[in-house]
């Protein structure tokens, strides 16, 4: 197992230099814009090989069978071998990964991205995409990006860089929001916003389900492993790796949301969470409930659980003037209303539909990028989350106060109730805005041995809004 570190460059190094990311070679520019034969095999490098990295490498070999599994990097190479067996065995003649084209530790994704592949899918824990995404688009590399994005303000803002120098460069870039390349949920939508429901006037999304990685007990720590590497094998329980099950599961409830929402982005959230059962070592929330208000008033609710025995259920409600749009309860979306509707078409695999619209915009020489929507919806689930932590309100920009009245116009007042209008006045001021968001979770330089400390597990009215 390589202890490797992560050289190039740091995260803060990409903060600091994602306005300016490097231009392509002349021959990588060129490679990214054209049509790519039918005869031509198209290379794909696997970042992150866990169970939904291999799930996206098996998507993306079939959506195209003149495709190749040439390269993977992971931090552990145990990770890489168990996914290799695993794909072999179903695409026994494309799965062609030689020596050393397997990369690890946390430096692994560059040494892939700089081994001559085409297509990079970006599977790793979310903690790393803003570097991993910037790397690739540098490279002029198409993309398929695991959601989320991004786990704090700082990796949005080098994620976001990231999109827009891929919109520059003409790269496919498409993202794991996979309800979004769902057949039933584009026919739902499209007659959600076409006015078949009305106005909306609410939305309710749930997302109850068990735990996805249970942190172990610190005994299960090895004698002499490093902070960094324990985080790193305990990834979902770190905010800072995972960015929290509203940022990193939840947030296709979310995504779902501002999508009935046109992608507008909401005007300010409330919201609640704690952890109900112990977690040894770990700093994340276990349940979330947020309220998003949007233009108009609008209160759309998301909520999350992840504990073992309670009921489970993923469902949409969006209702409206004229009926409502059922998401989850049973097999096909369906409109209650005064025009009543269900799903009954064809219903094929989303995750195969969205790894086959990306690999038909390369064989066509055109582009999808789905950057904008996915950074919005990312960076809406981390301002839910910093609202459950900090208890506070936050709103998604600040707010701007009106001019003062002239001196003349002001009404008297005298000793403690003016004070006291001043304090209010400038408590309305200080609400949080997420755009204004600071925050950078991750260490600036990562070592398996190293010493780092994420935090404890926020306090609602103690953590602060940063």
């Amino acid at each position: 197992m390589s202890q490797a570190i992560l050289t190039p460059p740091s995260r803060r190094q990409f903060i600091q230099s994602s306005s300016g990311i490097a231009i392509l070679t002349a021959a990588g520019t060129l490679r990214a814009q054209q049509k790519a034969d039918s005869n031509e095999t198209l290379r794909i490098g696997l970042i992150g090989c866990g169970g939904r990295g291999t799930g996206a490498a098996a998507q993306a070999l079939r959506a195209d069978y003149n495709a190749k599994l040439v390269a993977m990097a992971d931090a552990f190479d145990t990770q890489i071998e168990n996914s290799i067996k695993n794909l072999s065995t179903q695409f026994p003649d494309r799965v062609d990964v030689k020596p050393d084209k397997k990369f690890t530790g946390l430096d692994a994704y560059q040494k892939l991205i700089d081994s001559g592949v085409d297509v990079v899918l970006l599977a790793s824990p979310p903690g790393f995409r803003p570097q991993h995404l910037t790397a690739a688009v540098e490279a002029g590399k198409h993309i398929f990006a695991e959601k989320p994005m991004a786990v704090d303000a700082a990796g949005y803002r080098v994620a976001q860089a990231a999109v827009e120098k891929a919109k520059q460069k003409k790269l496919n870039l498409v993202a794991g929001f996979c309800w979004r390349y769902a057949t039933s949920r584009i026919e739902a939508y499209k007659r959600l916003h076409d006015g078949q429901i009305g106005d909306i006037t609410s939305i309710l999304a749930t997302y109850y389900a068990g735990p996805v990685k249970p942190m172990p007990p610190a005994s299960g720590r090895p004698a002499g492993m490093g902070d960094v590497e324990w985080q790193v094998r305990n990834w979902y329980n770190f905010s800072w790796l995972s960015g929290d099950s509203l940022v990193e599961q939840a947030v296709h409830s979310l995504d779902k949301i501002c999508w009935a929402m046109k992608d507008r982005p909401p005007v300010s959230v409330i919201a609640t969470g704690g952890r109900q059962v112990p977690n040894e070592g770990g700093n994340i929330f276990d349940h979330f409930h947020a309220a998003f208000e949007w233009d108009g008033g609008i209160i759309c609710h998301i909520t999350n659980r992840q504990i073992t025995g309670c009921h489970n259920e993923v469902i949409d409600v969006v209702s409206g003037t004229k009926g409502r749009l059922v998401i989850g309860r049973g097999a096909a979306p369906f409109i209650d209303g005064e025009q009543r509707w269900r799903y009954r078409g064809e219903e094929k695999n989303m995750y195969d539909l969205e790894h086959e619209a990306l690999f038909n915009a390369i064989r066509k020489g055109e582009v999808i990028n789905d950057g904008d929507r996915m950074m919005s919806s990312t960076l809406i689930a981390i301002m839910g989350r910093e609202a459950a932590y900090t208890g506070q309100k936050i709103l998604w920009a600040a707010e701007t106060q009106p001019p003062a009245a002239p001196e003349e116009r002001r009404p008297k007042t005298a000793g403690k109730e003016k004070n006291d209008k001043v304090k209010a006045a400038a408590s309305v001021s200080r609400v949080p805005a997420m755009l204004d968001s600071k925050q950078d979770l991750a260490p600036d330089n990562l070592q398996f041995g190293d010493k780092f400390d994420p935090g404890p597990i926020p306090r609602p009215g103690v953590t602060k809004f940063v």
